[in-house]
């Protein structure tokens, strides 16, 4: 039956314009975001999957600083720690070669002297944002050398673990004053520190201060052992950490993002779909245009 009122042919073409229309934006949006899951409404499960570890990502990054700040400190107090080491093993060697008959100890202690010098500007210089765990240490140091992942009743949580380091013990030297002056008076190079030869010293006094220095080298031996496992440890974790986040930003990829090529595939045949629907529906709009040639 033609109609005037009633094009069902025009109303079917619509219909599907109006469909392919709704997919091509679909499509077109997947394209300029990149996501084929931008919103719960795409896919309520996938998009809530990935808003977690999106955060967990982000928890993770915030965990990598504070490993990185952990780190600097670390390498801070261990690069003065081996180069206080080898300038005491100079003065070991200066003091040996003061033990030997005929040698001048007052040329050999202006060497040490200059040692000595060297040592109090490491321990003044091992600074890191305010921070000396070589001068000054009086108190055990906390820092963050790695983190953990775990899930407390379905809720995802990032932890961040730390180690002690008792900066009080093995603090070479005491506080920097203002001036930038360690306090040689106390710490583990405190007898090194106080050596100062003279012509009169015999092989006696000069074996005293070699024990002195074996002690001071032992202390820092193993404040240094300390600090080279902590440096090794954060070390670890910050390349764990990285992994880690490649692999949860690879995760995510897989439940939202896009596939660009069979979405511009899909793009190709809906606008040939359109241009046809809307062909279809001029066609179907001519119907009616036909009915007046029978009242001709």
């Amino acid at each position: 039956m033609a109609s005037i009122l009633t094009n069902s042919s025009a109303m079917s073409a619509l219909q599907t314009l109006r469909s392919i229309n709704n997919s091509m934006e679909t499509t077109q949006d997947r394209i300029s975001t990149g996501m084929r899951v931008g919103a719960a409404k795409d896919n309520a499960a996938y998009w809530s999957i990935a808003t977690t570890m999106r955060s967990d990502n982000q928890a993770l990054a915030a965990a990598s600083d504070a490993l990185g700040l952990g780190a600097a400190k670390v390498d801070t107090a261990y690069a003065g720690m081996s180069a206080a080491i080898e300038v005491v093993k100079e003065i070991k060697a200066k003091l040996t070669t003061a033990s030997e008959a005929g040698v001048d100890k007052v040329k050999v202690q202006e060497e040490i002297t200059q040692l000595q010098e060297q040592l109090k500007s490491i321990g003044a210089g091992a600074t890191f944002n305010g921070e000396n765990w070589l001068a000054g240490g009086s108190a055990t140091e906390t820092v963050v050398t790695g983190f953990t992942r775990y899930d407390d009743s379905g809720t995802s949580k990032v932890k961040v673990t730390t180690a002690n380091y008792d900066a009080s013990t093995n603090s070479l030297f005491g506080a920097v004053d203002a001036n930038g002056d360690v306090d040689d008076s106390t710490g583990i190079l405190t007898d090194v520190m106080q050596i100062s030869l003279t012509a009169a010293d015999d092989v006696t006094s000069i074996a005293t201060h070699l024990d002195n220095v074996e002690t001071a080298l032992t202390s820092m031996q193993t404040a240094g052992s300390q600090l080279g496992s902590m440096s090794k440890r954060i070390s670890l974790q910050e390349d764990f950490a990285a992994k880690l986040s490649d692999a949860l930003d690879k995760g995510i990829g897989r439940l939202v993002d896009a596939d660009m090529n069979e979405e511009s595939t899909r793009l190709k045949a809906m606008q040939t779909q359109q241009q046809l629907a809307i062909q279809s529906l001029s066609i179907a709009n001519s119907n009616s245009q036909n009915i007046l040639s029978l009242f001709r």
